[in-house]
């Protein structure tokens, strides 16, 4: 008897945003498929690609009768913050959830917090 063997949960959330990532331009599915190791039906990295849509990870625009997927965040560090203001805006007590995160940092996090903080806001430029 074989068993099926599962990927850790957004193993390949990560392998298909990668892919976009190298990509110089927007891929559909297929083109997902093509490039990503092993074998994965092309149903399933569509779904993966809605899935991260529904997330507002990647945009979509028509390519023919498919979608062509590009990536909203450029990078591993960009999407990691954007999960945790897509976390923090689910919030109502968004003090207290701060205050929470804050009071698990190590002292070392605590000094670069401190120190991004002290630092003037750089506007970020339109993609």
């Amino acid at each position: 008897m074989t068993e099926s063997i599962r990927r850790p949960a957004g193993e390949l959330e990560a392998a298909v945003l990668s892919a976009l990532w190298a990509a110089e331009r927007p891929l559909t599915p297929a083109e997902v498929q093509q490039v990503l190791p092993g074998v994965l039906a092309r149903t399933t990295v569509a779904t993966i690609l809605a899935r991260l849509h529904d997330k507002g990870t990647v945009s979509r625009t028509r390519a023919g009768r498919a979608y062509a997927y590009s990536p909203v965040v450029e990078d591993h560090a960009a999407l990691a913050a954007h999960r945790m203001h897509t976390e923090l805006d689910k919030e109502r007590d968004r003090p207290g959830v701060l205050a929470r995160f804050v009071s698990r940092l190590t002292s070392d996090d605590e000094e670069l917090l401190r120190d991004l903080l002290a630092q003037p806001v750089v506007p970020e430029e339109p993609r």
